[in-house]
Order: C-alpha cells, then sequence, then structure tokens
C-alpha cells in the first residue's frame, strides 16, 4: 500500500522547469508556428473536433478521479485544524487511506484515524485495520458501542443490529477530540440520499444534517466555513463508483481484507440475504445454518451486512461480477438500509454517515 506520485503531480508539472523553446513562444520555429506545416498527426482529416480539442496527455478516469481525491485532501488539510479519517476497514476506507497517503507522500498523513466499533465487526476487517495502523505508523481512534451499552447509554435493539447505535458514539468521538472536519468513504451511486450530499458537508453543533444547508461547489471550490462547534463532513469518493472503486485497487495493487473474496462461510438466510451466524444474536431456531461459497461487497456490522453467493476469488472476477450487477452494495446486502425508505437520510439528519 506504499504509494507513488499521484497522476495530477506528474501532470502538473512545474512550468519554469520547461525548455525555452517551449516556455517562449517567439523562439518558435517557422514550422512550429505556421498551421500549413503542421504534420499529418497534428491535422489528421480521420480526428472529429472533438478529438482535437482533447489535450495531447489526457487522464484516465480514473486518474481524473484520483486527482480530484487528491486535491480534496490538500484543501483539508490547508483549511481545516483537526481532521479525521473515518476507517472502518472496508474497501472504500481502505481506497481513502491509500488516496491520503499518496497526497502527502514521502511527508506522513497528516490526520489521525477513527473507527466506531460496534463489538459486531468481522474479525478479519479488525484484524487488517490493525495491520494498516501499524504498517504506516498511524494514530488511531476507536468509539465502542459496547462501552456505551455497559454504561446504559444506548440499549441492544430486538433485532440485534448495531448499525445504527454508531451515531451516538461517532458524534461523541468526534466532539470530546474536537475534529473539524471527518473525512467518509460515502459514494453518490450507493444510496439516494447519500446522492445529495456535497462534497463538502456542514454538520451543526449536534452534527445533523441539513440538506437545505448544502453549499453550491462548483468550479470544485469547497467552502470550509463554519462556526465554533459545527465541523464538516468531508468525501472525497463522492464521484466514484463501485466499479471505479474495485479498478483502482486493482491498478494500484491495494490490499484487501479476505472476506471481499469467495470464501466458504457459514452462514443463515433471513430477509433475502446470508448473514453470518455469531454472537450477536443469529441465527433463530426457525433458521438453519448452512456452508455456502460467498464473499462480501461491503463491509459492516455482522448483523447487518449480507454475503452474496459469488465464485470470484480475484479482482479481475470481481471487477467482472460487479459489472454485470445491476443492484448496488448497500441495496443488495445492507439490512440497515431496508428498515425504511427514508432510513439513511433519517440517519444522517442524526448523525450519522
Amino acid at each position: 500500500m506504499t504509494p507513488g506520485p499521484t497522476t495530477a503531480d506528474r501532470a502538473h508539472a512545474s512550468p519554469q522547469h520547461a525548455s525555452p523553446q517551449h516556455a517562449s513562444p517567439q523562439h518558435a520555429s517557422p514550422q512550429q508556428a505556421s498551421p500549413q506545416h503542421a504534420s499529418p498527426q497534428q491535422a489528421s482529416p480521420q480526428q472529429t473536433p472533438a478529438q482535437l480539442a482533447l489535450p495531447r496527455h489526457a487522464l484516465s478516469h480514473l486518474d481524473a478521479l484520483e486527482s480530484e481525491a487528491v486535491h480534496i485532501f490538500r484543501e483539508v488539510a490547508g483549511e481545516f485544524e483537526r481532521p479525521v479519517i473515518l476507517f472502518s476497514g472496508g474497501k472504500d476506507s481502505i481506497v481513502m487511506l491509500h488516496l491520503a497517503l499518496k497526497a502527502f507522500a514521502p511527508a506522513p498523513v497528516p490526520f489521525s484515524l477513527l473507527h466506531v466499533d460496534t463489538g459486531h465487526n468481522f474479525p478479519e476487517v479488525l484484524e487488517y485495520r490493525d495491520h494498516v495502523v501499524a504498517a504506516h505508523g498511524l494514530r488511531l481512534h476507536v468509539a465502542s458501542v459496547q462501552e456505551y451499552i455497559d454504561r446504559g447509554v444506548l440499549r441492544e435493539r430486538p433485532d440485534g443490529t448495531r448499525n445504527p447505535l454508531q451515531t451516538v458514539p461517532l458524534t461523541e468521538k468526534i466532539q470530546s477530540e474536537r475534529f473539524d472536519a471527518v473525512f467518509g468513504g460515502g459514494r453518490r451511486d450507493e444510496e439516494k440520499a447519500r446522492a445529495k450530499e456535497r462534497v463538502f458537508s456542514l454538520r451543526d453543533e449536534f452534527s445533523q444534517w441539513d440538506p437545505r444547508r448544502q453549499r453550491p461547489e462548483l468550479w470544485n471550490l469547497y467552502n470550509g466555513r463554519h462556526a465554533a462547534g459545527e465541523h464538516v463532513r468531508v468525501f472525497p469518493l463522492s464521484n466514484w463508483t463501485e466499479l471505479d472503486v474495485w479498478q483502482y485497487i486493482a491498478r494500484e495493487g491495494i490490499e484487501l481484507p479476505e472476506i471481499y473474496f469467495a470464501h466458504e462461510r457459514e452462514v443463515f438466510q433471513r430477509a433475502g440475504m446470508w448473514l453470518t451466524a455469531g454472537e450477536w444474536g443469529g441465527p433463530k431456531e426457525s433458521e438453519s445454518v448452512e456452508t455456502r461459497l460467498v464473499r462480501y461487497r461491503t463491509v459492516g456490522d455482522m448483523s447487518c451486512t449480507g454475503a452474496v453467493d459469488s465464485d470470484a476469488v480475484t479482482l479481475d472476477q470481481v471487477i467482472a461480477e460487479i459489472a454485470a450487477s445491476r443492484l448496488t452494495e448497500r441495496g443488495a446486502t445492507r439490512a440497515d438500509d431496508k428498515m425504511s425508505e427514508a432510513a439513511m437520510e433519517d440517519r444522517k439528519r442524526e448523525g450519522y454517515f
């Protein structure tokens, strides 16, 4: 996961290093200055006007997405005092951390990480989280849902899921640590409430989200102004899709937890999803456990994250599988988003991501 220079860094090389011939038009040769001497490659009759208008070194769509995300990270570093990256060990937060490493290499990332631990996380994901933190010398803050339950602040839900219980530990951790910018891996293609989100999303002093307070972001200009007690949620992957994320992972050679690839696991079916058996309350007496070949498209609390039947064991196979899918990963595998039509938006208004 050691990053190299970004495409943006290479493409926007400092102009003072250009040769005199390129820097000063008056020194151009007659052939360079006169259009009638242009080579066939420069004015090929087969090229359309749109093709001729493209810069010679046009970025690929992954390069453009990477460049935008790197710009967002650097913008936050310049505007805010205490940013933090939400890191769950899922693919989106892993890509987000990789981009942050690239944005500031060879210097260390100037942000710490924050994980909301529900107590029902997948062991493989927690192991990966600790490995990444140690490998890059990062500081990790953990907000524990179990601690709030033990103190009587929160109560277990009848269905056993703890994902909706993350809001209070998250918001109180943000307030106690005085974080003024919080990076999240949310993408607009995931869910309709997230499609409304700006890249810089203002939250009030109670960490609540009001869609009417969203600010325009014309020409990639981001407004980070906020009053005392408020903070800004920042989404560098807003314009990415699930397929973009996987293609970028393949291109960059980013390591992932094993549960993202097909493996045999004991699961049971509930509400049309294959859930992992565990101490969180599943399965019930009427639900039978079976061993199936599955993988996970998204990673959250074990009680609400479903696996999908899959034999994809390589990145290329996963990419082909996603390209053929017509359901988003949250729509297909997240029980917490199916509680109501506005489940995600309701939680966002309360302070959830």
